[in-house]
């Protein structure tokens, strides 16, 4: 007969990290039910199910990723994989304002187009994955409790699709909200939060400038949004006494949020000095945006956290839907309509003129300074017209060296490749390797988050999602920017706390044993590789990690050495209430 005090798991011998930057100490932990019920120096194994030996190696709490957009993926990857491959145990979805939930049935294929070129999510992979077997937003979170899942998921109530839903979302961005909309806006938000929805979330980038553009070149509907909208959105959600805004743009929109709702802001994004993302640049110094942090949390009392791009920077990208180009009105448009039309306008002779001289004049390309002759050809389709021949000619090639080979401008170049691959051909942008001193300014900052991983968006273009796997393994171990106590705490613990998420992110009894067991020595990201495995046959560059002895979600081991286990034993977790 099994003893009442028998373990489901227990971990022997590890160095433990709590998540609350105690010292580290060597013990076991005892796991039953899915919860950690003891941490000691000697739990006895003789009734326990499993137990791992961590003698050597390190055991923290799983790593809560804030900024995903895992919306529709979770639906066919159980495991949100990037993120899960790098030992995130939590996941937020529904950021920067985008999602799926309301919406009338009618309005399915409009609320698709609207990620397929802001967050690069492929249109026909998102028909054939979701079940859209909801409306309402509740409906949806029960949904995502049905489906089974390798990690936990919250989310936020994003505020786009209330627009589509109420208003219209192509008739939301010519006028405003009537009152008696905005008024059912705003009881829709409160249903989402009543349902677990962990509060609202906005992209507010404006028009000027905002590289992150719905599929027909328009601002998104939350570019556009009101202050009285954006008030009374905010004012909403602070009557539930609970909850968290999320909002990528000008930091100001994040203390308008906090003021008018009482309650704590993720802010997007704090970026070094130096440093790139998908959306371009920073629009301010990491200093201005360090001193508005320490005024608006310890002189006005706003609570505002800032999520804090942790990982070197390169992108890949394509001509198809998502590009850098946005910013420049003239790159929009050459980039806007279908592929014929694209194709047409980058052979154009007459706009390749315009578009050199604009090259010439600024240095670098797009919005993000990158310099043309730095980038890579990574890869040109086989099933074009002498792909082979191409493939040999030019992959592996920076721009510079073939325009210098062939006597070239180097934007013919680009463009050329461009056109041969019929869109397709796969360009790389040179790593952006932020120093450590920049990087340690932003990472241990008091109210700093590490992550925007963007994780399920950008697929075919960044693998941000690796950004815990690179803050331990690069920027602690081989940096030193931070001790490890205090990266766990970051990525754990205080992740937790301004999600609101209760129960996880530190490990103690009685919380959920979601837990990471690893070799410091060995921890790395692997590199990058293109793969085949979205619904409808659609592609995504990973990458994926060693060092991950086990990860550990609810009590049960999701990943071995790099390896699915198949297990889903993660849970929706309904704000206020996990």
């Amino acid at each position: 007969m099994a003893s009442a005090n028998q373990y489901d798991l227990v971990i022997k011998n590890g160095t433990i990290i709590d998540g609350m930057q105690t010292p580290r100490y060597r013990g076991d932990i005892g796991v039953r039910a899915g919860k950690i019920v003891e941490i000691s120096s000697n739990i006895a194994v003789a009734d326990a199910k499993q137990v791992i030996d961590a003698e050597g190696k390190m055991v923290a709490p799983g790593f809560v990723d804030l900024h995903t957009h895992y919306d529709s993926q979770i639906f066919w990857d159980p495991w949100c994989t990037m993120s899960g491959w790098h030992g995130v145990t939590s996941v937020v979805i529904g950021n920067c304002g985008f999602g799926f939930a309301p919406c009338k049935p009618e309005d399915r294929e409009r609320t698709m187009l609207s990620l397929v070129r802001n967050e690069a999510v492929p249109l026909e992979t998102m028909r054939q994955g979701m079940p859209w077997d909801w409306v309402s937003f509740g409906e949806y979170l029960d949904s995502v409790e049905r489906t089974p899942k390798g990690v936990n998921v919250m989310s936020f109530v994003p505020l786009a699709p209330l627009y589509g839903y109420v208003v219209g979302t192509d008739e939301a961005k010519k006028r405003a909200a009537t009152d008696e909309e905005l008024e059912q806006m705003c009881e829709l938000l409160i249903e989402g939060m009543e349902a677990g929805g962990c509060g609202i979330s906005a992209q507010i980038n404006g028009i000027e400038g905002n590289v992150q553009l719905d599929f027909d070149g328009t601002p998104m509907v939350t570019d556009l949004i009101s202050e009285r909208d954006l008030t009374a959105f905010s004012r909403a959600m602070g009557s539930t006494r609970r909850g968290v805004a999320q909002v990528t743009g000008d930091i100001n929109r994040a203390e308008e949020i906090a003021q008018a709702s009482g309650r704590p802001v993720i802010w997007n994004a704090l970026i070094a000095e130096g440093a790139l993302n998908q959306h371009g640049g920073p629009r301010m110094t990491p200093k201005s945006a360090l001193e508005r942090l320490k005024e608006l949390n310890e002189v006005q009392g706003l609570r505002v956290y800032a999520q804090a791009l942790t990982t070197n920077f390169a992108s890949q990208f394509t001509f198809e839907d998502y590009n850098l180009a946005d910013a420049i009105p003239i790159w929009k448009d050459t980039c806007m309509g279908t592929k014929e039309e694209k194709l047409a306008k980058f052979k154009d002779p007459e706009r390749r003129k315009k578009l050199k001289a604009l090259q010439d004049e600024r240095g670098g390309l797009f919005a993000s300074g990158y310099v043309v002759n730095d980038i890579k050809v990574a890869w040109i389709p086989l099933d074009v017209p002498n792909g082979l021949a191409l493939q040999d000619k030019y992959e592996g090639y920076t721009i510079g060296e073939i325009a210098e080979r062939e006597n070239k401008h180097s934007l013919d170049v680009l463009m050329d490749i461009a056109v041969w691959g019929e869109l397709g051909s796969g360009f790389e942008t040179k790593m952006i390797m932020t120093p450590p001193e920049a990087m340690k300014e932003i990472a241990t900052a008091p109210v700093s988050i590490p992550g925007v991983s963007d994780g399920g968006a950008h697929t075919k273009f960044v693998t941000t999602g690796r950004y815990p796997t690179d803050l331990l393994g690069y920027w602690v171990r081989e940096e030193n920017i931070m001790s490890l106590e205090e990266a766990h705490w970051r990525l754990s613990g205080l992740a937790a706390q301004a999600a609101g998420i209760k129960g996880r992110g530190w490990l103690q009894e009685g919380m959920a044993a979601d837990i990471v067991i690893y070799d410091l020595d060995e921890l790395d990201t692997l590199p990058q590789e293109r793969v085949w495995d979205y619904p409808a046959g659609e592609w995504r560059l990973i990458q994926k990690a060693k060092g991950y002895e086990h990860i550990i979600v609810n009590g049960v081991p999701t990943f071995m050495n790099g390896e699915c286990t198949q297990a889903t034993p993660g849970q929706l977790l309904r704000h206020g209430t996990a």
